[in-house]
């Protein structure tokens, strides 16, 4: 492989940041990407210390033992590459941060994103505050990119689209991607598996881990039961009323939800939540008016760079502008609201007076779930702008 082709992305944005010499923390799970990472760094001439943040859930009655695996991968990769390596133990602060915030969340009736928690608090949140500050650079095998545009740095999607994880970083702020490197963002899964295999790296085969990031073996629901319990409640058709079945809790489901119902004669969806009297309501496939929406609000965003207002207007003047926030016009972007590799397209709204955030898209979408984040990009599909935790749907 032109291994120089491979590498080239990762020294221009190092000769960009002006920094000599860099220190590189490598986060490595034990997977192929983080793996394939370090094998990039090494070629590109820096000897990073890897990480392997430990934050399983072998606590409270779970049994989880997947990071004996994945450290027995890091340590090979060490060897391989005669890296120092650290096992950072964040348990509690894991706990405390993003397994509470995801308990809270579901109790509350919303739909909880703790990977994007996770990344935001533990990988570039408590490991920056305790070992990432000593480092110029913290380098992961994230599928995203970092672009500059002009003089300001811009987190930005990969090329392959279905990878694409930048929806799971949209709530990191400027310090953090400022330090953050993407060493296999601008690659294919495909060039990633082939590159590990041609570095013969010991987990060049190994299976891409799936489902929420901290639960590892543990399955979502038990999880949830052993959390909150169980509580039998009516699943009743939107349209009719008429009964359908049971559930556990509406702490089990989601909206938009179409699996994992035990209904016939489906397929039925989770339209609507009633918390109070622990009703789930569904409906057939179909285009009900709870099922489907073009109006998204958010009470706040989490812009990483400049606002999308800014960078539009910085492009227009050839310079930096921040446009101020009373003069804010509807400007089209593009967005998603749940991890897919299709973009939907909308205008996006500011209310100064009531500091709100509205999206109303071109087209329907179907599952609008109050709890998960609107993420804008820019109408290229290019610039990962920041994003919002939605409020309401309609």
């Amino acid at each position: 492989m032109d291994i120089d082709r491979l590498v080239a992305p990762l020294r221009e944005r190092i000769e960009r940041s002006g920094v000599k010499d860099p220190r590189v923390a490598a986060l490595v799970s034990g997977g192929v990407d983080s793996s394939v990472v370090v094998h990039l760094l090494c070629k590109a001439g820096i000897r990073p210390t890897l990480f392997y943040i430990q934050i399983g859930m072998d606590r409270d009655g779970f049994e989880d033992c997947s990071w004996e695996d994945d450290i027995a991968m890091v340590q090979m990769l060490a060897r391989q590459y005669n890296l120092p390596l650290e096992i950072v133990p964040l348990h509690d602060e894991y706990w405390a941060n993003v397994v509470q915030y995801t308990i809270d969340t579901v109790q509350r009736g919303l739909t909880p994103n703790p990977d994007m928690m996770c990344n935001k608090l533990i990988k570039f949140g408590c490991f920056e505050e305790k070992w990432g500050k000593d480092f110029d650079f913290i380098a992961t095998g994230h599928y995203a990119t970092t672009t500059y545009v002009g003089d300001r740095l811009y987190l930005s999607t990969a090329p392959d689209p279905v990878k694409d994880q930048t929806d799971f970083l949209a709530q990191i702020n400027f310090a953090q991607i400022s330090k953050l490197l993407f060493p296999t963002g601008h690659l294919t899964k495909a060039e990633v598996r082939a590159i590990a295999e041609e570095a013969k790296l010991p987990s060049a085969h190994r299976k891409d881990s799936q489902g929420i990031c901290f639960l590892g073996k543990v399955n979502y629901n038990e999880f949830i039961e052993r959390a909150l319990g169980t509580k039998p409640g009516r699943i009743i058709e939107r349209e009719t009323g008429k009964m359908l079945g049971w559930h556990n809790g509406y702490w089990f489901h989601t909206i938009g939800q179409r699996k994992g119902l035990g209904l016939s004669g489906g397929p039925w969806f989770v339209v609507k939540k009633d918390i109070k009297r622990n009703i789930i309501l569904v409906s057939r496939g179909y285009d009900p008016a709870d099922q489907y929406g073009q109006h998204i609000q958010t009470q706040e965003m989490n812009f990483i760079s400049l606002d999308p207002w800014s960078y539009e207007a910085s492009l227009v003047a050839g310079q930096e502008v921040v446009v101020p926030e009373s003069s804010r016009e509807p400007l089209e972007v593009c967005f998603k609201i749940r991890h897919t590799p299709e973009f939907a397209h909308g205008t996006l709204h500011y209310d100064a007076g009531m500091g709100l955030y509205r999206l109303d898209s071109h087209e329907r979408i179907q599952g609008i779930a109050p709890g998960q984040y609107a993420v804008i990009y820019d109408t290229a599909h290019r610039i990962c702008f920041g994003s919002g935790m939605i409020d309401k749907g309609w």
